[in-house]
């Protein structure tokens, strides 16, 4: 049914900035901006998905909605859309799943810059049934085209992106038995919890539960993104002289990484870059 993940979703009140802010850290130049459902949309496209920023605009209802959602949840990460081959099929076992997707869409977008556009097709899974993350499902024939890099030791592709979760068992059936992605791992740790990998094309949906944690009906939250770089080391000068906190290179939890945080500049978006363990600079 996924073949990957489509976007992720960065709610922001400021497109002009969070647009600057995420060209210094990707070190690459949007791929599409558009406006339209009541908000500014700019997209930042890398080789294994995309980053969407989106500002209310306009004073319509749909453009109420977005600005009801920066006071309720504030800046950050506010949804995922996962990438399908058949919509029509999706819907139909989304619906089997009693995950009650709303009708398939058909929505288009003219880029700014080139003139050129894109179309395709999604639906929403209800949030409520997924405990508390927004999802999307798209199904699309064309490639957006890539973000140009701008500098040596750009970022790469996605990692990862975190959800927390308060049940662990029910979101290893949701991510697992119900959207059917694979698990990688499965494991636990008295101090740090337990943590799940579902592999989603060419990047992992990582579900965390911490210990401690008793309140079962709480509604998952998305946490966070790890972005993959090929020279660590280059990165970090890139961005220090940017004027981007990060923190000191560490060695990673997996054997032959090494990660670093980035503090400020990511709109809420609490984010992490990863050298894999096969890393080589640009």
């Amino acid at each position: 049914m996924i073949t990957g993940l489509d976007h992720v979703v960065v709610l922001t009140s400021d497109i002009a900035a969070a647009s600057v802010a995420y060209e210094t850290l990707f070190a690459r130049t949007p791929s599409w901006r558009y406006s339209g459902g009541g908000a500014d949309h700019t997209l930042f496209t890398l080789d294994n998905t995309t980053l969407e920023l989106v500002a209310p605009h306009g004073d319509d209802d749909a453009a109420q909605r977005v600005r009801s959602a920066l006071v309720t949840q504030g800046e950050g990460l506010a949804s995922l859309c996962f990438r399908t081959s058949d919509i029509a099929r999706t819907h139909r076992r989304l619906d089997r799943l009693t995950l009650k997707p709303e009708p398939v869409t058909e929505v288009e977008s003219r880029d700014e810059t080139s003139g050129a556009t894109l179309s395709w097709k999604r639906t929403r899974a209800a949030t409520e049934a997924t405990r508390g993350v927004r999802m999307f499902f798209l199904e699309r024939d064309q490639e957006r085209p890539l973000s140009v890099r701008t500098t040596p030791a750009s970022i790469t592709a996605m990692d990862h992106v975190v959800v927390s979760t308060a049940d662990p068992e029910r979101a290893a059936a949701l991510y697992g038995a119900r959207l059917g992605l694979d698990m990688a791992l499965d494991r636990s740790h008295p101090e740090w919890g337990r943590l799940m990998f579902f592999r989603c094309g060419d990047l992992v949906v990582e579900v965390t539960h911490r210990p401690g944690k008793s309140e079962t009906d709480a509604p998952d939250r998305l946490r966070g993104i790890c972005w993959r770089v090929a020279d660590i080391d280059a990165t970090r000068a890139r961005l220090i002289a940017a004027g981007v906190d990060v923190s000191e290179v560490r060695t990673g939890r997996k054997p032959g990484t090494r990660v670093m945080t980035v503090r400020n500049s990511t709109c809420g978006v609490p984010t992490l870059l990863v050298q894999p363990s096969q890393g080589k600079p640009d």
